[in-house]
């Protein structure tokens, strides 16, 4: 029977006085009666569009119908024909700018919560069946990935359903690229990516870590093992800076280096001896999921203090509207049209404070955002001991430096033809490499895309 009501079934999550304070996982899941009453608010409309606005092509209103009917097993299997990556997926996937946002149930209401059905059908499999996939035959071809990010897992995962031999190279210790360095913990537990990694490994993909491309092997070293085709899935870990007075002082840092501290290296974790600033105020410069992500992490290392400091106003904020109200009822200060000139220290070299100078909204600029102007004499000073900048990434120059004939554009991302193929022939790659900084889920569908242009491209199609 249709559920008619007009917002979604809520979501249950932790308490924000207490989850600001510790590292599990905000949002706990949706039971089976409450996916079920979710799900039969779908229409199951005879032209979807919310498929339409998936980037994987999930076919959302199949799924749903078999959660309806309380097959769980049978909506796994319809999602994972096409997402690979489900679990992480429906937790940190934009579906309110995407499929969400097509949903007819939206025009007089809130959309149906696919991203919630998702991530719920995918818990419940892993904690019910969690059946590694089969290997299927291999066609003895090699295909070398590079990066273990949700672009080159979804490209490996495609790939090895092919039959191709795949290995999948890893820079940093483990796998799961973005998924394990930049996305916390109360995110995106870390043991559901180690499970997709395993399903990987059954798939036939080898895994291998610790393998900086571009410096233990190259691009053309990997041509010359044998390997077929590259796929490029690196990412864009280069962070920027603003390049104002004091960001050398002690106490500045990107927000790469202090999300990767936090989650790949477990600093929150006192059984890991990973050194990370002690910090009782905290600036977090930038207004993007990454900069959610830095300032509640602060939060929940001890700051007593944490601020946004964001040069536009909120609504131009591009961090998930979900990310911002977590993180404001976490305690988390906003300072918008605000922007930094300097960074002041104390006579240890450690940052003691930020100066700022208020900004109003002019004209759009080339983003379509408008643009933001300084405010004459409106400087003041922030009391901090901590600045975190999270203004963007670009991918890293290392393997482009290191592969002849591999073109960029300006901004150091790889430039791509409509088949994902790069200006050397047999290199492909997706995702940020390609982009700059983006979503999970546009790396996993250029993933995606990659693997089939591959598989065309070997097959002599």
């Amino acid at each position: 029977m249709a559920n008619m009501t007009l917002v979604k079934t809520p979501m249950p999550e932790q308490d924000p006085q207490i989850r600001a304070r510790n590292f599990k996982e905000v949002a706990l899941g949706y039971t089976a009666e409450m996916a079920i009453e979710e799900a039969n608010r779908c229409l199951g409309c005879k032209n979807p569009k919310c498929v339409e606005g998936c980037p994987v092509n999930v076919r959302i209103p199949e799924f749903i119908k078999k959660v309806q009917e309380g097959d769980f097993k049978a909506a796994y299997e319809i999602i994972t024909s096409t997402n690979a990556l489900p679990a992480l997926s429906g937790r940190v996937c934009p579906q309110e700018s995407q499929c969400e946002a097509k949903c007819v149930r939206g025009i007089k209401g809130e959309p149906v919560a696919i991203g919630r059905l998702e991530r719920f059908v995918a818990d419940w499999y892993r904690e019910n069946v969690n059946e590694m996939p089969s290997k299927v035959p291999s066609n003895g071809i090699k295909v070398a990935v590079v990066g273990s990010g949700p672009a080159g897992m979804t490209a490996a995962s495609d790939l090895a359903k092919k039959g191709y031999a795949v290995t999948m190279f890893e820079a940093l210790h483990t796998a799961g690229g973005v998924l394990v360095y930049g996305i916390p913990e109360f995110r995106l537990p870390k043991a559901i990516v180690a499970n997709e990694v395993e399903k990987l490994k059954a798939q036939g993909v080898e895994v291998m870590t610790n393998m900086v491309i571009g410096r233990v092997l190259t691009i053309d070293e990997l041509f010359e093992m044998g390997y077929k085709a590259v796929f490029v899935g690196s990412g864009a870990g280069l962070p920027m800076f603003m390049n104002i007075p004091g960001e050398s002082l002690k106490g500045v840092m990107s927000a790469n280096e202090y999300l990767t501290r936090t989650n790949l290296m477990k600093a929150y974790d006192e059984s890991y001896d990973t050194p990370i600033v002690q910090s009782k105020a905290v600036a977090v410069v930038g207004g993007g999921n990454v900069a959610m992500d830095a300032a509640r992490c602060a939060m929940r290392l001890g700051a007593e203090h944490v601020y946004v400091v964001y040069r536009r106003g909120e609504a131009e904020m591009p961090a998930r509207l979900e990310e911002k109200h977590h993180a404001k009822e976490e305690g988390i200060e906003f300072m918008t049209l605000c922007n930094p000139t300097e960074i002041l220290g104390d006579e240890n070299g450690r940052a003691c404070g930020m100066k700022c100078i208020r900004m109003e909204l002019g004209e759009p600029d080339a983003s379509g955002r408008r643009r933001p102007i300084e405010v004459p004499n409106s400087e003041f000073v922030i009391d901090v001991d901590t600045v975190i900048m999270s203004l963007g990434t670009s991918p890293n120059p290392l393997i482009r430096s290191t592969t002849p004939g591999l073109e960029t554009n300006r901004k150091g991302c790889l430039i791509v033809n409509e088949n994902e193929m790069t200006t050397r022939d047999g290199v492909f790659a997706g995702g940020d490499a390609v982009t700059g900084a983006a979503t999970v889920i546009l790396a996993m569908g250029a993933g995606k895309k990659g693997a089939e242009a591959i598989d065309k491209y070997l097959q002599g199609k």
